[in-house]
């Protein structure tokens, strides 16, 4: 169990980190008014990962391999979502309005996958104060603004990152404190590998080591962000995600001779049995959508880049048992200048 939700803003006599520090760091607070409009800077992606894809040696991607669990979310955070323990519908709130601000300033792949990265492990480690309900929106914020200043080049002020009619607004000063809660439970290691960090490597070895097209890139990072959306694929680590689709989005149906030839490709630090276990889920779910990975993937790629379109295009992202989230466009908007979360 994470750390009692008592203690998660406050400054104790018993705490190393105490917010009310924060204020001889901050600059002047910018008060949040009420939008009239919604914000639409174009703010463009830092760089376009299908771009500058870099080329990992088998040394490298060894020690990626083995750095990669201390980026991941605790054993049993996934058994816990499953049993209700932690709520899901907090996860899956905060994921879709993280997507949505991505998707509304144009920020790199990475930067979302991050964005997860972050929410997932600290939701595993730390216990949010039930009834708050304001505390994930927090979160999402301030996981999201932590990512963008790790990847991107132009990163928006961070009040401004809360677009796509949030149900809460938060001040700066806010931000920022949870911002340092984030990086203290997180141990500051922030530097995490995601599929992403991975993907290059294996569709290289698909394409025996030669630079995959840019339309079955493009489709693999498409999947990929699908993927991180829901929690089926939690079990896995980055790096058997990322075998797993270079090999879906390779073949339409994948036959055991090909997964064999791949496999023989990869790495030996990859296990084979979790890399086709992971294999399966996408097909499975590919199945439950009613279309193929690589038509998925593509469709993610051609509808109206909107968040409600990339969103909706984004079939992989729960299994239809799990529900849906309602709408917060009608919600009343709270502006919150929050000191602490008790």
């Amino acid at each position: 169990m994470g750390e009692n939700s008592n203690d998660l803003l406050l400054c104790t006599e018993t705490k190393n980190l105490c917010f009310d520090d924060l204020d001889s760091w901050a600059n002047d607070d910018q008060k949040i008014q009420e939008k009239s409009k919604v914000l639409n800077f174009d703010y463009g992606r830092s760089v376009a990962l299908i771009d500058l894809l870099p080329s990992l040696s088998e040394e490298s991607f060894c020690v990626m391999m083995e750095r990669e669990k201390i980026f991941l979310p605790k054993d049993d955070y996934l058994k816990r979502l499953r049993i209700g323990d932690l709520d899901l519908n907090h996860r899956r709130e905060a994921v879709n309005w993280i997507w949505k601000a991505h998707v509304h300033y144009g920020f790199g792949e990475l930067s979302f996958c991050l964005s997860i990265n972050y929410l997932d492990r600290f939701l595993s480690l730390y216990e949010l104060p039930r009834g708050k309900i304001w505390t994930i929106q927090l979160l999402a914020v301030a996981c999201l603004s932590l990512a963008v200043k790790m990847d991107e080049i132009n990163v928006p002020l961070t009040v401004d990152l809360q677009v796509g009619e949030p149900k809460f607004l938060f001040e700066g000063k806010t931000i920022q404190r949870m911002e340092l809660l984030v990086l203290s439970t997180l141990r500051w290691r922030m530097q995490a590998f995601t599929p992403c960090t991975f993907i290059d490597y294996f569709m290289r070895k698909m394409n025996l080591d030669e630079f995959p097209s840019m339309r079955l890139v493009s489709r693999s990072i498409q999947l990929i962000l699908s993927i991180i959306k829901g929690i089926d694929f939690l079990e896995f680590r980055p790096s058997e995600i990322a075998a797993a689709v270079a090999m879906s989005v390779s073949w339409e149906r994948p036959q055991a001779k090909d997964i064999d030839k791949a496999m023989s490709c990869f790495s030996i630090q990859v296990e084979k049995d979790r890399v086709m276990k992971c294999l399966e889920l996408i097909q499975d779910l590919t199945l439950v959508s009613g279309t193929s990975a690589t038509t998925a993937a593509a469709a993610a790629t051609s509808v109206p880049q909107t968040p409600n379109g990339v969103l909706e295009a984004a079939c992989l992202s729960y299994k239809s048992g799990e529900g849906t989230v309602l709408s917060c466009q009608n919600a009343k908007r709270r502006k919150l200048n929050t000191n602490i979360i008790s």
